[in-house]
């Protein structure tokens, strides 16, 4: 897998607009996700993550009521779990309910305390449907939020919502057009 020196040069190279030297090490997401559910009981938390693949394997496959099932008896069974929330919203959006989509990923964030993969997952998305509504300071609060907690998606979008950086990388496309263009009219 190489040194994180490497990882970093890597991550430099292929995602050049995260700063250098931010590599999310996935090994640390999975102990993440291990010290989040640490708190519930294991027979439980193993129902509720099955009750959650069965509603994001429905929602996959179009039956958004099916997922919205799976998701609210998850939440039944361990409504201090903050994952099962992040899955709800999605589905709740997809369906057109921004609303509820947005009580689920508040209560996802007040949930886990601002910290770990479901916080981050609530930030992205909160974000996004903030953006899509026009909303963009909400929508950069969040991914800056997001971008804190790891999330190499959240950092994309804050170059997206920068007006200087989305300036700068349209004349660059545009000189780069211009170097490009005579060479093809030959």
């Amino acid at each position: 897998m190489g040194t994180p020196n490497d990882q970093a040069v890597l991550q430099a190279i292929f995602n050049p607009s995260t700063p250098f030297g931010d590599v999310f090490d996935l090994g640390e997401e999975e102990k993440e996700e291990e010290d989040e559910d640490g708190a519930f009981p294991q027979a439980q938390l193993e129902q509720s993550k099955a009750l959650e693949l069965q509603g994001v394997m429905a929602a996959e496959a179009g039956d958004l009521s099916t997922a919205l099932e799976r998701f609210g008896q998850a939440i039944c069974l361990l409504p201090e779990r903050a994952s099962a929330y992040n899955n709800r919203a999605q589905a709740r959006r997809l369906q057109g309910d921004v609303a509820g989509a947005l009580e689920d990923l508040e209560r996802a964030v007040v949930l886990s305390g601002g910290r770990g993969r479901a916080a981050r997952q609530g930030f992205v998305q909160r974000g996004l449907l903030a953006r899509l509504q026009g909303r963009d300071e909400d929508a950069r609060r969040d991914f800056e939020r997001a971008a804190q907690l790891g999330s190499p998606f959240a950092r994309r979008q804050l170059v997206l919502l920068n007006p200087y950086a989305a300036l700068c990388n349209r004349m660059l496309a545009d000189m780069m057009g211009q170097l490009h263009g005579p060479r093809n009219g030959r």
